[in-house]
């Protein structure tokens, strides 16, 4: 039988169901997500096909780049995810999902545009930019 993981935003009105394994948790570090969130973004990642929103009404969407917007509970706020323009996958916010999650960190990108406020003391592996590069 295939994982299904599940979850919400702050206020439960946009909920997330996932078919498939969770990917590693990605912790990025670029000022985008820092400014968004108020420290790093932690995601994991699905394809799009494989996710099911309940309550999208209550999503609204930010161009954050030429290439991604970001979504987020226009009722309580809450970051949902982010979602590159020509992907077929979206990185969901970890810590939306209801427990036990069965997801662990897998890996830190844009750590050279860190906050100066915070030092990564974990053994991960870290990039500079995005874990492609």
């Amino acid at each position: 039988m295939s994982e299904i993981h599940s979850g919400g935003c702050l206020c439960q009105a946009v909920r997330l169901t996932v078919r498939g394994k969770l990917n590693p948790v990605s912790f990025c570090h670029c000022s985008q997500c820092r400014r968004q969130t108020g420290h790093i973004y932690a995601t994991t990642d699905a394809a799009m096909d494989d996710v099911v929103i309940t309550g999208a009404d209550a999503i609204s969407y930010y161009r954050s780049s030429p290439e991604a917007q970001r979504g987020f509970c226009r009722l309580c706020g809450s970051a949902l995810f982010w979602r590159a323009d020509d992907s077929g996958r979206m990185s969901i916010m970890a810590g939306l999902f209801d427990q036990p999650t069965g997801i662990a960190g897998g890996y830190h990108i844009y750590c050279a545009d860190k906050g100066d406020y915070y030092t990564i003391n974990d053994d991960l592996p870290q990039y500079p930019a995005s874990s492609t590069v």
